[in-house]
């Protein structure tokens, strides 16, 4: 983990942004929990080492990191929620409403709309499935 944090640090101040223990453990939450994680499961997740820690701070945080590309960011239940970025190979994912896991995609789609859509270019794009994993669906299901 001490390497993949290296890499962030890096990315900050190349990026002109202060390395903040706050930061770095905010970073280092979201490598962890590997998942889509609300700003308010962050604050739970770090009010024992910071108590004093505000939502807003975390928010703020969360937001500069997104812009940076250090995070990416969907909305589950109307909240945005927020997870490291996936940086080394095309794909998308499988998002649970209820707990945030999500799974890697690999096929993508686009080349086939592309063909679809003659008339236009499609210079981006972000695919995101919801639905339930198979413990949260296991849970609706009991």
């Amino acid at each position: 983990m001490g390497n993949k944090l290296n890499q962030y640090k890096d990315k900050l101040r190349r990026n002109k942004l202060k390395v903040t223990e706050k930061r770095m453990r905010m970073i280092e939450t979201l490598l962890e929990a590997d998942r889509y994680m609300s700003a308010k499961d962050i604050q739970e997740m770090l009010k024992p080492e910071y108590p004093g820690m505000s939502y807003d701070t975390i928010y703020r945080n969360l937001y500069t990191l997104k812009d940076i590309e250090v995070l990416e960011q969907t909305t589950l239940s109307g909240e945005m929620h927020y997870k490291i970025a996936c940086t080394t190979y095309h794909h998308h994912h499988f998002i649970c409403d209820e707990c945030g896991e999500t799974k890697v995609i690999r096929y993508c789609p686009v080349e086939t709309w592309q063909s679809e859509l003659e008339d236009v270019e499609i210079k981006n794009h972000k695919i995101e499935l919801y639905g339930l994993c198979g413990a949260c669906k296991e849970t609706k299901v009991s």
